[in-house]
This record gives structure tokens, sequence and C-alpha cells, in this order.
């Protein structure tokens, strides 16, 4: 951090007694302002906690740094108690843009809501959902039959995505993730990578008899009958890395793990 004066730290915790405890001896130790009054938000818990508060604080472009008290800890830092007012001097900063989605589901009904990993369409029921692709308002696919699709962030490619077997995207690739969930047909496939910018529109076929939800990170809307996604460039988050655990590094390393 560039400034010299003390920062306004604010905690927040997950809701397991470990990440509450944590956050009762930090505050005593360091002080403790309202999230509001913040000038960095220190979140102690999981992945699933930092996204949380991601999505809680996205319009204050305040910065967060997470310390790790869940499992994996992709987005996190390692949890120490000393030392957190020289690690957040040294903390290197990394901007993430978020993804928009913009779903109407088969009453009218239109839903917009943010994801920072990923949108994901699954189908709700024993039928194969069956899915028009278009991008940039060209069709690309006139039926994908599937158990579902998703566009991934470059900072979300190594979550649901990689788990779709997609592809792994460095943070500075300016690309999205296209990828398929169990595509039956056309069965080969795979997915696509595509600029940034590009909108991604998802129309579901015979909605009504194959009923299919829609995913940003946590929020679903269900019986979906078009989902669009693009970049929400208007929004930046900042989240600050020890320099020995930045996320650019680690999304490298994913792509090398055995």
């Amino acid at each position: 951090m560039a400034d010299s004066h003390t920062p306004k730290l604010a905690f927040v915790a997950a809701a397991t007694p470990t990440a509450r405890a944590a956050r009762a001896r930090l505050e005593k130790r360091y002080g403790a302002v309202q999230p509001a009054e913040a000038d960095i938000i220190v979140a102690l818990g999981g992945d699933g906690l930092m996204l949380q508060t991601l999505h809680r604080h996205m319009r204050r472009q305040i910065p967060i740094y997470g310390m790790n008290l869940g499992t994996v800890g992709f987005l996190l830092n390692t949890f120490r108690e000393t030392g957190l007012l020289q690690r957040l001097k040294r903390a290197r900063k990394v901007s993430l843009t978020p993804l928009r989605m913009i779903a109407t589901n088969t009453r009218g009904q239109t839903f917009e809501v943010m994801a920072i990993n990923e949108v994901s369409l699954l189908r709700s029921s024993r039928q194969t959902a069956r899915l028009a692709v278009s991008v940039d308002g060209q069709k690309r696919l006139a039926e994908l039959s599937c158990d579902g699709a998703l566009v991934a962030t470059p900072a979300g490619s190594t979550a649901y995505n990689l788990s779709a077997h997609g592809p792994i995207l460095p943070l500075g690739a300016g690309l999205l993730a296209l990828t398929p969930i169990n595509a039956f047909r056309p069965r080969r496939w795979r997915g696509a990578l595509l600029p940034r910018a590009s909108r991604v529109d998802l129309t579901i076929l015979d909605s009504r008899k194959r009923p299919v939800a829609a995913a940003a990170d946590s929020v679903e809307i269900p019986n979906v009958a078009k989902v669009t996604v693009t970049e929400a460039n208007d929004v930046e988050l900042t989240l600050l890395f020890d320099p020995e655990h930045d996320l650019e590094e680690r999304i490298l390393k994913e792509q090398f793990a055995p």
C-alpha cells in the first residue's frame, strides 16, 4: 500500500467457530471499524466467504485482503495473526472484472446478477437441456444438447470451469471460457475461448419440457428461457495478495498441477 498512514481495518468472518475466534483476536490486536468506514476489509474464512464479501461490497471498490481459514483458499492468503499491517503494506493489488448475467425466465421476468467466477446453466430435470448459443449476435450452435454450460472469468476458470474440463485462463489473457457441461451433441464440442468483450446469448430450447436453472456464482434463477452474459466493465474489484501468494502465479501453477 502506498499510503503511509495506518489503514482503518474491518474484519469479516465465516460462521465457523475458528473464524469467529480469529476475528475477535485480530480486532483486539489491530482495532476495527465497520466495513462502511474501512480502508481495507480483511476476510477470514474460505473462498465462499471471500466471494460473499466481494459481492457485498462490489460497488464500493474497497480493497479486500483474505486470510484462509477454510479449505481450498484459492482467493486468500495464508492465515497469520502477527505482522498484518506490514503484509498489507507489501500486498500486491489484483483487479478483477465480474460478469453481468441478465436472465429472463419462462414468465417473462428479467433478473440482473453479477458473477465473479462464472455464470452457469444446468438442467433441472432428468431430461437433457437443449441450448442455442450465439456470440455477439451470431448464432454459433443451433442446438447444444448437454447437462448445461458455463461462461467463466479467468479468476473463475480454475473452479467449476476446470471441473467441467474447461481451460485455465491467465488473468491477463483478455479471454472468457465458454464451456459445455457433459455435452451430448455435438459430442466432440469442448467449448470456446472468447474475447472478454463478447456478448454470449444462451437460449433454452423447449424450456417448459426441459427446464434449466441459471446461476451467477451462488445466486440461482430457476426456469430460465434466455441468459445473456457480458463482462461488467463498469465494475472493478480489488483483491490484495502477499507477493509470494500472487493470484496470477496461483493460476499459472494450476496449469502444471499433476
